[in-house]
């Protein structure tokens, strides 16, 4: 059996974003049990140096809109990056969910030896499909995945390890 561009994608993140809109519902539920502000919450970051927890959130988002799009050669949708509230973080969760549900099999399949072109600031990355997919995208998405987990079990949110995984 043969695992195709799409399915080692899309379905997956679909999955994993549909996992995190779980967290953030429990972190809402521990924000209003607690009586807490949730803008601290949102705003937290593990380390002086680290991005805090909504933006951790929107870089989730983008590389899923991101791979999905360039695999399949589209437009990459904008968002403004204003997410403050969790309920501002589930809507962009939302979002990304739906839009990565517009793609088919067939607009990402077979990009394996596609060029995708990364550019940050005045540097430029070349990608095969396959190695962007493998080597950049699937790890950076899980990476903030795990990272937004984190911060919210550092901050006495009750989730674990099936929280994470959900229903694969």
């Amino acid at each position: 059996m043969t695992l195709s561009m799409y399915q080692a994608s899309v379905p997956r993140f679909i999955n994993t974003l549909g996992n995190l809109s779980a967290i953030l519902d429990k972190a809402q539920a521990h924000v209003d049990a607690k009586k807490l502000d949730e803008t601290a919450l949102t705003g937290f970051r593990l380390y002086p140096d680290m991005l805090p927890l909504a933006r951790q959130v929107m870089i989730v988002t983008d590389t899923a809109k991101g791979l999905a799009a360039r695999l399949a050669g589209v437009d990459i949708p904008v968002y403004e990056d204003t997410e403050k509230t969790l309920a501002e973080l589930k809507a962009r969760i939302a979002k990304t969910i739906a839009y990565l549900q517009t793609f088919q099999p067939a607009q990402i399949d077979g990009t394996e030896d596609k060029e995708i072109v990364i550019k940050r600031g005045d540097k430029e990355t070349r990608y095969t499909g396959q190695q962007f997919l493998l080597g950049h995208a699937v790890p950076n998405f899980y990476f903030h995945v795990t990272t937004t987990y984190a911060i919210l079990r550092h901050n006495g949110v009750e989730i674990g390890k099936r929280d994470y995984l959900g229903n694969p």
